[in-house]
């Protein structure tokens, strides 16, 4: 499996930037760079291929266009939505001891690398970089990883005003170059995947993808994944159905999308947006429901769809996470938990993971 960014919410906030996340969340609100268009075939080719799997399913991480990137602007600063400002609370509160952890397994004057997969603007990650500035240790380096090239022009720009000292070294590339990169690089390495990325991808696939990252990791080597922990199964559904119905409206702008660039006929009036979470599970479903049988064409595509009264389109996962099962998820794949960073209310974890 080739991975690109996982898809959904946790993406936005990996291709996103804050300003005072776009097909891999929520603090000082943020302004998005937006991904190029998709070419016409890629988005038309996966609509074909989600329209014909039972039940149907849409990638979310279509959702960002223009109008969808503005209405996660707002989402991310609705009071429901708690999971990226929580992020940033355990960055500011707790920078300094995550960066010794980080390096707790490097010899002395070992240099090391930052790497950093969906940099978007870095902004929970220029905290934990002023640490490493500031503690007297050996030379690093912070390679932001981004499949935009403009997201990494300005965050690099933002750099080079912000932390004018700090070495960086930006790519441009999926994250399975990436990967192949990771493991030419001399130095110790910090692999961060922050954010609840991890999240988006169904159960089968966060252990490939946690495996490809443990790959190319050496003893020396740590990995910082952010984790959205499972708690009161009425607060994670009211954070993906606010009550201002901003959700709602970014759940139904990928019709919008599908309307403007795919010559479709949606009509946003007859769907709903429904959310589902499974506390038995973690996992967090958002859904397209029609409200009606109805006949959508789609000129790209040459076809028409079929849609009965009440047949849901799947459009987003997020699952949530016990310690019990990030440590057992980490041990499938080779890895073990070195430390965890919590908030004080346990919403969230920032896990440090190396090498079994």
């Amino acid at each position: 499996m080739t991975f690109l960014a996982p898809p959904g919410r946790a993406q936005a906030k990996a291709y996103g930037t804050l300003s005072n996340i776009c097909p891999l969340c929520g603090f000082p609100i943020p302004t998005f760079h937006l991904l190029p268009l998709l070419p016409l075939s890629t988005l038309a080719d996966h609509v074909a291929h989600g329209f014909a799997q039972t039940p149907k399913t849409l990638s979310s991480k279509y959702f960002y266009d223009a109008a969808g990137s503005r209405l996660f602007q707002q989402i991310m600063a609705l009071p429901e939505y708690y999971p990226t400002r929580t992020e940033l609370g355990i960055f500011q509160a707790q920078g300094a001891a995550i960066v010794r952890a980080l390096r707790a397994g490097t010899a002395a004057g070992q240099p090391l690398a930052v790497v950093e997969l969906g940099a978007g603007d870095g902004l929970k990650t220029k905290l934990l970089l002023r640490e490493l500035l500031a503690q007297p240790a050996a030379a690093f380096t912070y390679v932001p990883v981004d499949i935009s090239p403009s997201a990494l022009d300005e965050l690099v720009a933002s750099l080079r005003q912000e932390l004018p000292a700090l070495p960086t070294e930006p790519l441009a590339a999926e994250y399975s170059e990436a990967l192949a990169t990771l493991a030419e690089r001399p130095e110790a390495k910090a692999v961060l995947f922050l954010g609840s990325n991890i999240g988006n991808f169904p159960p089968a696939d966060q252990q490939e993808f946690l495996r490809s990252l443990a790959a190319p990791l050496t003893a020396a080597d740590r990995l910082l994944v952010g984790f959205d922990l499972r708690k009161d199964p009425r607060r994670i559904r009211a954070a993906y159905d606010d009550a201002q119905g901003v959700t709602a409206e970014f759940n139904l702008n990928l019709l919008r999308r599908f309307n403007a660039e795919l010559d479709a006929d949606f009509d946003p009036a007859h769907w709903q947006h429904y959310p589902d979470y499974d506390p038995s599970t973690g996992a967090m479903r958002s859904w397209l429901v029609s409200r009606r049988a109805q006949t959508v064409r789609i000129g790209a595509l040459g076809q028409a769809f079929e849609f009965a009264a009440w047949e849901a389109i799947h459009t987003e996962n997020s699952f949530k996470f016990t310690l019990p099962q990030i440590a057992a998820l980490a041990d499938a794949v080779g890895l073990r938990v070195v430390e965890v960073f919590q908030d004080a209310a346990g919403d969230f974890a920032d896990v440090v993971l190396a090498r079994a």
